[in-house]
């Protein structure tokens, strides 16, 4: 099983695209995989004729787990139980995966714990600790049913010391839902939903979420869009959306405030001087967000066409991994949905997430002080406060608004 995102412990087969028997070139598309992130394709990297398949269609398995056995004419394998010793498989319709009968040695426990006591752990977090010399006893695992997967394990030197005891941690408070009863239906999770309810707990809790919200005069956005989509249209061109235009705002904002794009790195701040815009886009099984890179260096076509194209292959789960790592701030934007305002939760590590909402008619005091009809936008911010502070986000969000309310500015 290849990593396939930075986060990727272990993958589910969505679908083999090829059988048992069926003779294999190198470059040719195997297997579906279903990560944390999206569904990708797995390539052959070899030549050959592929022998056995030990996960079926809906099975998991362990990033570095045999999957499958391509070997080359006329060589020959020796006998082996690699389903069962080496993957950490499911079944598809099954939540948990059935514990390896041969599993590498964990790394000594500390003292006071009992060395026979058998710790639920995926074969990666096993190997990692052996290398790391770290006890997986006492280790609060946040995989499936409380397994310990590769993130859970500490650094070297950060298990308890010898003679220490291991203190319990209080478990947190289940409130069970009402069991499914006649005409329901559960779903079961996908590693991409299952990888997003854990990635937002661990933001709420572990980041201090702050909120700033403003409105801004969207009248001359949506002048210069309809100016520039009739002449698009005169010469064949694609349509510039909203969300073309306030994503180049963000992107141009953003790169004036770096302490907004920025991210915590535990004993340090860091503040990026490219602007990697992360874009949500709403797929069939959740989110996903892909990137466009260096957006503060682009122009208002090439924001529009970037965000069409990585907005179409995530729904179609064409994007690769590199197209949806390394945003440095993201925007999501229901607008389109009639939503008119809302507040996201922070994207870690980054320190900022903005939310967009639709452009709405209502009255509005002009300069003059009469009562007229204004198109009104709601931006709101949600920030990591560890990194940013109430007025670094409202000096931002005010840079922000002067570049929405004055559109050209942005075509210079």
């Amino acid at each position: 099983m290849p990593k396939l995102s930075d986060t990727m412990t272990e993958g589910t087969i969505a679908r083999w695209r090829k059988k048992k028997g069926d003779t294999i070139e190198t470059g040719d598309i195997l297997a579906e995989v279903e990560t944390d992130k999206a569904t990708m394709e797995m390539e052959a990297f070899d030549d050959g004729i592929l022998q056995e398949i030990y996960v079926p269609d809906g099975g998991k398995a362990a990033v570095g787990a045999k999957v499958a056995l391509i070997l080359a004419e006329g060589e020959s394998a020796e006998a082996e139980e690699a389903p069962k010793a080496e993957a950490d498989l499911t079944t598809k319709g099954s939540d948990k995966a059935p514990e390896a009968k041969t599993e590498a040695k964990a790394a000594a426990p500390a003292a006071g714990v009992d060395p026979n006591a058998r710790v639920k752990a995926s074969p990666l977090a096993r190997k990692i600790a052996k290398q790391r010399g770290v006890s997986l006893a006492g280790i609060t695992g946040t995989g499936p049913t409380g397994r310990v997967v590769a993130k859970d394990v500490p650094a070297e030197g950060s298990a308890p010391a010898a003679g220490a005891s291991v203190a319990a941690a209080a478990p947190a408070l289940k409130i069970p839902p009402t069991p499914a009863g006649e005409g329901d239906t559960t779903v079961p999770l996908s590693n991409m939903r299952r990888t997003i309810a854990d990635r937002l707990v661990a933001s709420k809790q572990q980041n201090p979420h702050f909120y700033l919200s403003i409105e801004v005069d969207a009248s001359q956005l949506m002048r210069l869009r309809k100016e520039a989509n009739t002449a698009n249209e005169a010469a064949g061109l694609p349509k510039l959306t909203v969300n073309d235009f306030v994503l180049l705002a963000i992107a141009r904002s953003a790169s004036q405030h770096p302490n907004v794009n920025a991210a915590w790195a535990g004993d340090s701040i860091i503040q990026y001087g490219a602007v990697n815009l992360a874009v949500a886009v709403a797929v069939e099984d959740g989110l996903v967000t892909p990137v466009i890179r260096n957006a503060h260096k682009l122009s208002l076509k090439d924001i529009s066409s970037s965000v069409k194209d990585l907005a179409t292959r995530a729904r179609n789960k064409k994007l690769k991994p590199e197209e949806y790592q390394g945003g440095t701030i993201t925007v999501s934007n229901l607008g389109s949905y009639g939503i008119e305002q809302f507040f996201a939760i922070v994207n870690p590590p980054q320190a900022a997430i903005l939310a967009v909402g639709a452009i709405v008619k209502k009255p509005v005091v002009n300069a003059k002080g009469e009562i007229v009809v204004g198109e009104r936008m709601n931006i709101s911010l949600s920030g990591d406060h560890r990194v940013v502070d109430g007025a670094v986000g409202a000096e931002f969000l005010t840079t922000l608004r002067k570049l929405v309310e004055n559109p050209a500015l942005m075509l210079f």
